[in-house]
């Protein structure tokens, strides 16, 4: 059930606002709210807003914090932001700033230790080649997050900021606040106005849940809040990463078109060539703007797609049965599929320049006998 506060009978709030000298009427909703998380206000729960520099998390914070002083909420209360490192919009981190000025409200920036999203992206891939090398898994996988494997949203936003806010509010519930709205995507229209693990102390909050991106933009030309200028200056349609997995085409032209992402987008389109793998699966970054690349880079990117194709062909070959599933390997392979298996890792390992091992039938058999035999023993162990 959702409970909208102070609104008219047409779900709207009607009072105005005046930063400065013109009157603007307020047309958008307040916000969605259930009763669960008004308990947990009303009992002075910490309330933490994730914002990006985004609109929908500049709208969600300024419209919590208005719930949060109409209803008396008296618990702590501050912004919390994720920053990716290279991969962000150098006006991000300054607009959660100013948002945080305009709220009189604290401002956490979590990171990830490692370095940030660019850095993952190439450790993946490191990882991804010594794997394969030493035979610990069958075939190559994306170095990029996918729209499946969005680990640059879980890992690197949520769990940091989760982490960071158990550690600050170690005797109070949590309730975390998210700018999702469910016209965004097919995924998030299905998504609930709030989440609770048993067991967590961590309550996720979706206040704009129900609103439209016109009443998001009004909400901001209401309360006098400059979006992002990604939005009106650079033109793009959404805000997170210069160079998004989830992005569209006219969006990923957009930010190419950003000198400040020039640098970033030479090093990205570096690792789509190293690797064989496209930014986004049907899309190769590369293509977005061949300008900006060096025509030697621009060589290696059509070898690397050719390459792509050769290697996914090479893969294909492989039986069903032969690939990698959780708790690989399930049994030894027959004479043939480690023959088979040999052929492919020496065709791939060839065409990338992998130093492999394991690339005839008694080197494949004596390593699945050697990772039986430890799974084996860890089975025992437990």
């Amino acid at each position: 059930m959702h409970h909208h506060l102070n609104v008219d009978p047409a779900g709207h709030r009607t009072d105005s606002f005046t930063p400065s000298s013109v009157s603007i009427t307020r047309t958008f909703p307040s916000v969605s709210i259930v009763p669960p998380i008004v308990d947990l206000l009303k009992q002075g729960a910490a309330v933490a807003i994730g914002v990006s520099g985004g609109k929908d998390s500049q709208a969600a914070a300024m419209a919590t914090f208005e719930c949060l002083d109409r209803i008396g909420h008296s618990g702590p209360r501050l912004l919390i932001h994720a920053d990716l490192g290279s991969v962000e919009w150098s006006d991000s981190l300054p607009t959660c700033e100013r948002l945080s000025d305009r709220l009189g409200a604290e401002l956490i920036v979590v990171r990830r230790k490692q370095g940030g999203l660019m850095d993952r992206w190439e450790s993946r891939w490191r990882s991804n080649v010594a794997r394969y090398e030493n035979l610990s898994t069958v075939t190559l996988v994306p170095c990029w997050s996918t729209p499946a494997m969005r680990f640059c949203t879980s890992e690197m936003k949520t769990s940091k900021i989760h982490g960071e806010l158990k550690r600050r509010f170690s005797r109070l519930p949590i309730v975390s606040v998210t700018g999702v709205r469910r016209e965004e995507s097919p995924q998030r229209a299905r998504a609930e106005i709030f989440d609770h693990k048993p067991g967590e102390r961590i309550w996720i909050w979706r206040p704009i849940l129900e609103w439209s991106e016109a009443e998001v933009f009004s909400s901001l030309d209401f309360w006098g809040i400059e979006p992002h200028p990604a939005y009106r200056r650079f033109g793009l349609t959404r805000v997170s990463c210069r160079f998004c997995i989830m992005s569209s085409l006219p969006d990923l032209v957009a930010a190419a078109a950003q000198p400040e992402a020039h640098d970033l987008y030479r090093q990205m389109v570096g690792l789509e060539c190293r690797s064989t793998f496209a930014f986004q699966s049907s899309r190769w970054l590369g293509d977005i703007a061949p300008h900006l690349l060096e025509p030697r880079i621009r060589d290696l990117l059509a070898m690397a797609k050719e390459k792509a194709d050769r290697r996914r062909e090479a893969e294909r070959r492989l039986t069903k049965p032969m690939l990698y599933v959780k708790g690989w390997p399930t049994r030894m392979l027959s004479d043939g599929e480690a023959d088979l298996l040999a052929e492919v890792r020496s065709e791939v390992s060839a065409m990338l320049g992998f130093r492999a091992r394991y690339r005839d039938r008694p080197s494949i058999h004596a390593r699945y006998a050697e990772l039986l035999d430890m799974h084996a023993s860890r089975g025992r162990a437990a």
